[in-house]
C-alpha cells in the first residue's frame, strides 16, 4: 500500500510539472500573440509600402513596418523611404538639375548675363553630394516622424515569412521579432544586379552607391541602357565627366525606339560614347588604382579595354523575393524574374498582396507603387471597390534632351492594332529657348499614335526636348480620358512653349512630308 501510495504521488507530482510547465508555454504564447497581433503587416519601407501602411491606419488598423537596407558590395546603405528616395528618382533628378544649370551658364552669357568664362566653370562633386545626401537625409527623418504621427510601427528589421500569416524580422543585433499578422504586404522592390563577370562586384559599383560617391567620379564606364544607365551617363557627362554607355542589345529597350535612336544620337553629339552590340568579361584593380575593363562584341566576337575611374553597373534589377523566403508562404513567383505573380495585387495566397517594382509585368515606377497601395489599403480597410489601373501610365526619361512619353510606343501599337489601322502625326520643332544661344534643335520632337479611324483616339504620345515630364503630365490625363485627335487640335496651345507644339501637329507619316518647321509659328 505504502509503495502503491508513493507511486500516486510520484504521478500527480509530475503530472502538476507538466501542467505548470504547459500553463507557462502557453501564457507566454498568448502574450507573445496579443503583443504582436496585427492587421497588416509591409514588408518594405518604400513609396508603395508606406502609402499603404498610412491609408491602413487611416481606418484604425494596427499596421506594422518593417524595413532594412542591406549594404551594397560597396558598403552604401541608407534610410527610411526606399529606393526612390534614397538611390533614386530623388537623387537622381537631383543630379540631372545640376548638370542642366551646368548648360544654363553657357546659355546665360548669350543671354547678357556678365560670367566668368563658362570653360572654366566646373562642379565641385563633394558638395553636390552633401547637398544631395542632406536633402534625402530630411526626407528620411520626416518620414520616420510621419509613421509615429500616424502611430504605424516601424521595426528596421529584415523581414521573412515563415508562412502565410507570420512574418519574422531580423533585426540589426541579429535577434528576430515574430509578427502574426491577418493580411501581409510585400513591397520590398528590387535592388542591383551584377552580371557573372570576374570583378564585377569587387570593382564596380551601382546605381546604389553613386549618390553618396565620396570622391568625384571621374572618367566612367557605364554598363546597360536602360534609363539608369542613360540617365547615369547623362548627368555625369554634364559635369564634365568622360563617359562611355556599353550597349547589350539595345537602348531604352521597351521604349519607342525611334525616340530611344534619337537619345542616343543626342548624347553622341554631346560626347557620350557607346560601345554597341558588346557584353563586359572582366574587371581589374591595375597600378594606378584605375579599373582596367574588358568587353567582347557579341556581332564579330572582337575584344576591347580600357582603364577607367569608375565602373558603374546599370545591368537591371532583382527583386528581393529569396531574402523574403517567399516559397515559406506559398507565394507564386516568376520562374525567370522571381517577382511576385499576382492577380492586380493580391498573390495565389488570399492573405497576402504584393506593389511595387516586385510584382511581375506591372511598371517599375514610384507613382504606380504608392496609387497601388493607396488603393489596395481602401479595399481591405475602406470598403472601397477601386482598383488599380494599370494602362497609361506616364513616364520620363531624365536623360540631357528629356524624353516623356504616355501610352503605346508606336511598335507596340503596331504589333496591338495593326499598321493599317494607325495614324502617327509628328512634328520636329525648334523651342524658344533655343534660339538666342544658338542651341541645336536637332532632336527636339514629338509624334502622337491614334487609330486612324475618326474620331481618332490617341494611344500614345511621345515627346523630346525639354521639361518632358512637365508637358507629359497633362496630356496623360487627356489620354486616361479617351482623348481624340480632333480633340488636340481643338486645343488652343499656350504661346511660346514646347508643350503647344502637340497641339500644332498636322503632318503624318503616311504623307510623307516634311515634319521640320520653318519658323517658330508655322
Amino acid at each position: 500500500m505504502m509503495v502503491s501510495q508513493g507511486l500516486y504521488n510520484s504521478s500527480l507530482l509530475k503530472l502538476s510539472e507538466k501542467l505548470l510547465t504547459n500553463f507557462k508555454h502557453f501564457t507566454t504564447l498568448r502574450s507573445s500573440i496579443v503583443a504582436k497581433d496585427y492587421d497588416l503587416v509591409v514588408i518594405g519601407g518604400g513609396s508603395g509600402g508606406l502609402a499603404c501602411a498610412k491609408e491602413a491606419v487611416s481606418y484604425g488598423k494596427k499596421v506594422a513596418v518593417l524595413d532594412f537596407v542591406t549594404p551594397s558590395p560597396q558598403g552604401t546603405t541608407w534610410g527610411l523611404g526606399g529606393t526612390c528616395v534614397n538611390v533614386g528618382c530623388i537623387p537622381k533628378k537631383l543630379m540631372h538639375q545640376a548638370a542642366l544649370l551646368g548648360e544654363a551658364v553657357h546659355d546665360a552669357k548669350e543671354f547678357g548675363w556678365e560670367l566668368p568664362d563658362p570653360s572654366t566653370v566646373k562642379i565641385n562633386w563633394t558638395r553636390l553630394v552633401e547637398a544631395v545626401q542632406n536633402h534625402v537625409k530630411s526626407v528620411n527623418w520626416v518620414t520616420r516622424v510621419e509613421l509615429r504621427d500616424k502611430k504605424v510601427e516601424y521595426i528596421n528589421g529584415l523581414g521573412h515569412f515563415a508562412d502565410p500569416n507570420t512574418v519574422i524580422a531580423t533585426l540589426k543585433n541579429g535577434t528576430e521579432k515574430v509578427l502574426k499578422t491577418d493580411h501581409v504586404l510585400i513591397a520590398c522592390g528590387g535592388r542591383p544586379s551584377f552580371p557573372d563577370c570576374p570583378g564585377a562586384k569587387d570593382y564596380c559599383i551601382t546605381s546604389d552607391d553613386i549618390f553618396s560617391l565620396e570622391k568625384p567620379p571621374g572618367k566612367t564606364l557605364i554598363i546597360g541602357a536602360g534609363y539608369i544607365g542613360l540617365e547615369c551617363a547623362g548627368f555625369l557627362k554634364g559635369m564634365g565627366f568622360e563617359a562611355t554607355v556599353m550597349v547589350r542589345s539595345v537602348v531604352l529597350r521597351g521604349f519607342d525606339q525611334q525616340m530611344a535612336g534619337l537619345i542616343t544620337e543626342e548624347m553622341t553629339e554631346r560626347g557620350i560614347k557607346f560601345l554597341q552590340k558588346c557584353i563586359p568579361v572582366s574587371f581589374e584593380k591595375v597600378q594606378s588604382g584605375r579599373i582596367l575593363a574588358k568587353w567582347k562584341n557579341t556581332i564579330d566576337n572582337t575584344e576591347g579595354s580600357d582603364e577607367f575611374d569608375t565602373v558603374l553597373m546599370a545591368t537591371g534589377r532583382r527583386a528581393l523575393t529569396k531574402e523574403l523566403k517567399a516559397t515559406n508562404a506559398g507565394i507564386d513567383l516568376d520562374n525567370s524574374s522571381s517577382k511576385v505573380i499576382a492577380k492586380l495585387e493580391q498573390t495565389n495566397v488570399p492573405n497576402i498582396f504584393a506593389v511595387g517594382d516586385v510584382l511581375q509585368g506591372k511598371p517599375e515606377l514610384t507613382p504606380v507603387a504608392v496609387q497601388a497601395g493607396k488603393l489596395l489599403a481602401a479595399r481591405l480597410y475602406g470598403k472601397s471597390h477601386t482598383q488599380m489601373d494599370y494602362t497609361n501610365v506616364a513616364t520620363t526619361v531624365f536623360t540631357p534632351i528629356e524624353y516623356g512619353c504616355v501610352g503605346y510606343s508606336e511598335e507596340a501599337a503596331t504589333q496591338h492594332y495593326g499598321a493599317d489601322n494607325l495614324e502617327v502625326y509628328h512634328a520636329f520643332y525648334k523651342p524658344l529657348e533655343f534660339f538666342i544661344p544658338q542651341r541645336s534643335p536637332a532632336r527636339c520632337y514629338l509624334k502622337v499614335v491614334c487609330l486612324r479611324n475618326a474620331p481618332r483616339t490617341i494611344v500614345g504620345m511621345h515627346f523630346l526636348g525639354p521639361h518632358a515630364g512637365e508637358v507629359i503630365q497633362g496630356y496623360a490625363a487627356a489620354v486616361k480620358c479617351g482623348m481624340t485627335f480632333e480633340q488636340l487640335e481643338n486645343t488652343v496651345g499656350i504661346h511660346p512653349t514646347v508643350s503647344e507644339e502637340f497641339t500644332r501637329m498636322y503632318i503624318t507619316k503616311r504623307s510623307g512630308m516634311d515634319p521640320t518647321p520653318q519658323s517658330c509659328c508655322s
